[in-house]
């Protein structure tokens, strides 16, 4: 059976086994998929993977039990993606709680934590705050916290017009969509809202995020 397998398949039916399995044995996943983050070795990592697949067995044996497994999941299946999505996506479903996963969203997450990024440490080092409610905070990989760099005029300091779009797009729920916004190429401004940052244009950007925000 190969393990990283279950797990995926876990992540892309995590909307109809997350209400069933739930108390001791979430928490007792959750231990597992974190261990899986801090593995410094194949073989720890593996160790905690198989350990995550036990849990799965006990709590979802119609859907992962020894005959089923082993039916869909043979060793032979090497790869650790299913119907698009990958093992490391259960832990972000059930360790960081949001839902950037799968063949859809996944691309997206990849493509904005490829972009530049300072991490907290750094920021507060430099005498900034991380964890200022107006930053866009994004969960890398082993669930590393990434704030993107374009929200920062110099080292440390935001842009004010970033701590204001923010806001606006309120970043502390939704993290991943305002981060979206700023480093997707927009068709009226005919370039990517955060290039615009420190320059003539810059004052444009609050009053397009709130068009968006009062056209949902």
């Amino acid at each position: 059976m190969n393990p990283y397998a279950v797990l995926a398949a876990a992540a892309a039916h995590w909307e109809r086994l997350m209400d069933v399995l739930h108390g001791p044995l979430r928490e007792r996943l959750a231990g597992h998929l974190a261990a899986v983050r801090r593995a410094k070795d194949a073989d720890d990592r593996d160790a905690a993977v198989e350990a995550a697949v036990a849990v799965l067995r006990q709590g979802l044996p119609e859907e992962f039990g020894e005959a089923e497994a082993q039916g869909r999941f043979s060793a032979d299946v090497l790869d650790d993606v299913y119907l698009g999505f990958r093992a490391e996506d259960l832990a972000v479903l059930v360790l960081d709680g949001h839902r950037m996963v799968g063949p859809v969203l996944g691309p997206v997450r990849d493509r904005l934590l490829a972009a530049p990024a300072l991490d907290a440490d750094t920021v507060l080092r430099r005498g900034g705050d991380p964890y200022a409610r107006e930053l866009i905070r994004l969960r890398g990989a082993g669930g590393v916290l990434r704030l993107p760099r374009f929200q920062f005029a110099d080292e440390s300091l935001p842009w004010l017009a970033v701590l204001e779009v923010n806001r606006l797009l309120e970043a502390d729920r939704d993290p991943w969509g305002a981060a979206d916004w700023w480093l997707s190429t927009n068709a009226w401004l005919g370039a990517t809202p955060a290039e615009l940052l420190g320059g003539p244009r810059e004052r444009q950007l609050p009053d397009l995020a709130l068009l968006l925000m009062e056209g949902e």
